[in-house]
């Protein structure tokens, strides 16, 4: 039972074992897609293979697509090369149910996947020739917030940027680069119509991807390395850049779902990690509940993927569902979880939820803190949205997720996370922000990950976070028992693209600093603060 077209020839073997098989012509579908592609997709990893690809997949099963998705791959060629042109192209989603319960599926809806690389004629060629046809209505993207950024954590221009911006169009090396030029040729075959869909897990995500092409359309038409029209054309709503809330839980593939296959008999498992140190596999895992929720605009029209599962509404109702997650029904709490579990050594996401003190957290940070403050969309209830969230998702004891993953870029998330709730209390006549009390818990508990030495005084990995380099030689000054330390906290109180808000202007700045002492007492403080608090 191997993972290509000559494998699942065989559908028998793979049906008795409980898979699902694409049940519509693969080749046909193909064949129909590269003549009339209609969609392209940036970013070949996990969460488009889990989402993406399954909506596809489910519409050219029940027979209301007859093309697939074209994807791309920005960052990492070696994901096209191993990963894809092995398997042609084909996959394996494995769906981790709360029961305990898993599905299984064969995803053949990806007809192209090809490297977004410039210096590579003929795919890029190829994805020029896509992006000149009339047929092409949208492209998504999952390429992570950093993605869009143009800058350093300094503010300072990327080197691939800057020299993208002085040579024009034609060999890009940036990734926002070779976005925008194939944007070009879409320009220069007629300004044909086309919607960029970001589907990243970021606040108004088609702000930073039309903030950043159109800052190549800009620097290009003013050098005259693009035709002057070409920033109009960006501009014009020929080009709409959608916002879009995005959701859905996709931790890398795990070894305990590779032995499940592998018991099934399915062959050649074996995980890749890339030289850029992603980690791939024939087969991703996932959590059951999704949601995709996007602003319809689309300016060369779009096929009815209601029937795969996307939610689409106006802008407004957008924004609003977004707030809701990442401020406070989903994204805080799975920051929550992430920075004390670390600090208590958990490496399941699910074992935290039978901590009563870190449930009492969550609890409170969502329902009691959060909210107050929320807007209700009305396409999707909050209050329900987080007991899916407390109930059903996080314990999910089949989904191996981890707080070590989740732990991943915490400096770029509190602003959103939880500045904002602490902003909205602000500005409500009604509220008072001396009424968080486990915000500030948690500020100081992400202040006291940073020392990179859990709760029993042992030394653990720091995930991956592009201000470490600049905080932790601050913090590093900080031992276990210090007493006197604000003055080391307070740059980083201050910092208001840290946590949203300057910290002393906000009046939270001595609770937080109040709570960081008792957190780094000795061994178990932090146990103790929480059971304390909590």
């Amino acid at each position: 039972m191997k993972v290509d077209l000559q494998g699942i020839s065989d559908r028998k073997q793979w049906e008795e074992k409980g898979y699902s098989l694409p049940r519509y012509d693969i080749s046909k579908m193909r064949k129909a897609t590269k003549a009339n592609p209609f969609w392209v997709h940036f970013g070949a990893g996990n969460l488009f293979r889990a989402f993406h690809a399954a909506i596809a997949e489910k519409m050219l099963n029940d027979g209301t697509l007859d093309r697939g998705i074209i994807v791309a791959e920005g960052f990492d060629y070696e994901i096209v090369e191993k990963m894809y042109d092995t398997h042609d192209n084909l996959g394996i989603a494995v769906t981790l149910k709360s029961d305990g319960t898993i599905d299984k599926k064969v995803i053949g809806s990806v007809a192209e996947a090809l490297p977004l690389d410039s210096g590579n004629d003929k795919a890029y060629g190829r994805l020029k020739e896509i992006f000149g046809k009339d047929s092409l209505q949208m492209a998504t993207f999952t390429i992570t917030e950093k993605g869009y950024s143009l800058t350093d954590g300094k503010g300072e221009r990327l080197p691939d940027v800057a020299a993208d911006f002085t040579a024009g169009p034609e060999r890009p090396a940036s990734y926002m680069g070779k976005v925008a030029s194939l944007l070009y040729a879409r320009y220069c075959a007629g300004e044909k119509p086309i919607a960029m869909v970001s589907t990243d897990n970021c606040s108004h995500n088609g702000d930073k991807l039309y903030a950043a092409v159109s800052a190549f359309a800009r620097a290009w038409t003013e050098s005259g390395k693009a035709d002057a029209g070409f920033m109009e054309y960006i501009d014009s709503g020929k080009v709409s850049f959608t916002w879009s809330m995005i959701d859905k839980i996709t931790p890398r593939p795990d070894a305990s779902v590779e032995a499940v296959l592998r018991e099934d008999g399915v062959e050649e498992l074996e995980p890749v990690i890339t030289t850029k140190n992603t980690y791939v596999a024939p087969f991703v895992n996932a959590e059951e509940t999704e949601y995709l929720v996007i602003e319809d605009d689309f300016p060369n029209g779009r096929p009815d993927l209601t029937q795969g599962g996307i939610i689409f509404t106006d802008r407004a109702t957008v924004d609003k569902v977004e707030k809701m997650k990442v401020c406070t029904c989903l994204n805080p709490l799975h920051t929550c979880l992430a920075i004390f579990g670390c600090l208590l050594g958990y490496r399941k996401i699910s074992d935290e939820m039978k901590d009563r003190e870190l449930v009492k957290l969550v609890e409170t940070v969502g329902y009691k803190e959060g909210l107050p403050v929320v807007v209700d969309p009305g396409i999707l209830s909050p209050r329900e949205f987080i007991d899916t969230v407390l109930k059903v998702r996080v314990p999910n004891p089949f989904m191996p997720d981890t707080p070590q993953r989740i732990a991943t870029d915490t400096s770029q998330k509190l602003a959103i996370r939880f500045g904002e709730t602490i902003k909205a209390y602000a500005a409500d006549e009604n509220l008072k922000t001396d009424d968080l009390q486990m915000i500030p818990l948690v500020f100081a508990g992400w202040m006291r990950y940073l020392m990179a030495v859990d709760d029993e005084g042992q030394p653990f990995e720091l995930s991956p976070d592009p201000l470490l380099e600049e905080l932790c030689p601050q913090i590093e000054r900080i031992r276990l028992g210090d007493t006197d330390v604000e003055d080391i906290l307070r740059p980083i109180m201050e910092n208001v693209k840290i946590f949203g808000v300057d910290l002393y202007e906000a009046g939270m700045a001595d609770k937080v600093c109040g709570y960081f002492k008792e957190l780094i007492a000795g061994r178990g403080a932090v146990r103790k603060t929480l059971e304390k608090y909590v």
